[in-house]
């Protein structure tokens, strides 16, 4: 499995920015490379169930958003650094919730909707809280 690791979470307030990011390793188990994977950005409000956010194509750099986070949410990896970041802008206090990145092998797999569903991930870093005052 990949190791991932969070950072970036804090408080900020409604209207401002912040810039997660997830550090990846252990990918080269059986001969991966982190090419071989999509990366996802997931979040989970206290009593809500983790839902899907952002996820990237390591590989070609594709990317997929979900409706609520498009136009304020860029992900981008950075292949030198093994890193893949998550640029968030015009926050919302909807937006408050701890945030995981998660990696599996297939790096199309978010192109279907059960690719991007949160059960099909197979690797998860710790999370980071964000959150949003009003």
């Amino acid at each position: 499995q990949v190791q991932l690791v969070e950072s970036g979470g804090g408080l900020v307030q409604s209207g401002g920015s912040l810039r997660l990011s997830c550090a990846a390793s252990g990918f080269t188990a059986y001969g991966f490379t982190l090419e071989n994977y999509a990366i996802g950005w997931f979040r989970q409000a206290p009593g809500k169930e983790r839902e899907f956010v952002s996820c990237i194509n390591y590989s070609d750099g594709s990317t997929y958003y979900e409706d609520s986070v498009k136009g304020r949410f860029t992900v981008s990896r950075d292949k030198a650094k093994n890193t893949v970041d998550l640029q968030m802008k015009s926050l919302q206090s909807e937006d408050t919730a701890v945030y995981y990145c998660a990696a599996e092998p297939g790096p199309n797999r978010f192109r279907m909707s059960a690719g991007r569903s949160p059960s099909t991930f197979s690797s998860w870093g710790q999370g980071t809280q964000v959150t949003v005052s009003s």
